[in-house]
């Protein structure tokens, strides 16, 4: 296993870490198989999805936003529920094939680092398997 570790830089962001997943599939020397990432927070996640246009993780921003913003009635004493709720529904864990010591994306997807609590540093735990 591999950890990444990425420092995010506002509140709510979407870090494109597309790249540091492929070399840690090339740290891994495995030529074909699976790499599977886990966050091991409750205020963040991973998702893929559209890396050509920024105005896409813009938009994905905004509507979780819309989705779970502030609420009086949350009783979270630490103040953030609204980031433990998009953490739950973006996710913790991917899994992306590998071929050919490449990770196999469509054309326009990224890997995402899905920050709902910071800035912080965070961890991405990568493991890539031969099969």
């Amino acid at each position: 296993m591999i950890t990444l570790t990425v420092q995010t830089h506002a509140q709510s962001e979407l870090r494109d870490i597309t790249q540091q997943v492929q070399e840690a599939v090339r740290q891994g020397g495995v030529d074909d198989g699976l790499c599977t990432l886990f966050i091991p927070h409750t205020t963040a996640g991973v998702t893929l999805n559209e890396n050509w246009d920024s105005d896409v993780q813009r938009d994905i921003l905004l509507t979780l936003a819309d989705i779970a913003p502030v609420d009086p009635r949350h009783r979270h004493r630490e103040g953030n529920s609204p980031a433990h709720i998009k953490a739950s529904m973006v996710g913790a864990s991917a899994l992306v094939f590998v071929k050919g010591g490449q990770l196999q994306l469509g054309r326009w997807q990224g890997i995402y680092l899905a920050e709902f609590d910071g800035p912080r540093s965070r961890n991405v735990w990568v493991k890539v398997v031969a099969g």
